[in-house]
């Protein structure tokens, strides 16, 4: 029998995810340092993700990215990162918030700093998202089920 999700649970006890990213390298190693645990996985949730993501000293949250159909949304509970975008930088602090419109900048987080940084990252599961990598040559198209493929940007596989 189906074990039934929690109905509540302490977020920094829901266990992180072991995948740090399915990105090849060298891209895969940019992102050390960074921990997500995966809280609307936790609970069923089937329409949209929320992870509670730590990046450590120096992390960096993706490759500068955006996405093709799915929206994103950010919430800052812990340190200071920089949101870079392809239209600039803006140093966040606690309480402050950031959304991406599917299609819209590119951005990523990065720690430059000596203390850990805790945000809630929220996303919309639509399905056939592509990312695409503007610094990068990367893409990544979501596959059936939700896992992501990468291929350099003329196609040719990793």
């Amino acid at each position: 029998m189906k074990s039934l999700p929690p109905l509540a649970a302490v977020a920094r006890e829901v266990p992180a995810d072991p995948i740090r990213s399915r990105a090849p390298e060298p891209f895969f190693s940019q992102l050390q340092g960074r921990e997500k645990r995966r809280l609307g996985d936790a609970f069923g949730l089937r329409n949209f993700g929320v992870n509670l993501t730590v990046l450590g000293p120096q992390a960096q949250s993706a490759l500068l990215h955006r996405h093709s159909k799915q929206d994103e949304f950010i919430y800052i509970l812990e340190g200071a990162p920089t949101l870079v975008t392809d239209r600039g930088e803006v140093p966040l602090r606690p309480g402050m918030c950031a959304g991406f419109p599917a299609g819209g900048v590119a951005h990523h987080l990065v720690n430059r700093t000596a203390m850990p940084v805790t945000y809630l990252e929220i996303g919309d599961r639509t399905a056939g998202d592509e990312g695409t990598y503007p610094n990068d040559d990367l893409k990544a198209v979501q596959e059936p089920g939700g896992q992501w493929a990468f291929t350099h940007k003329d196609g040719r596989p990793y």
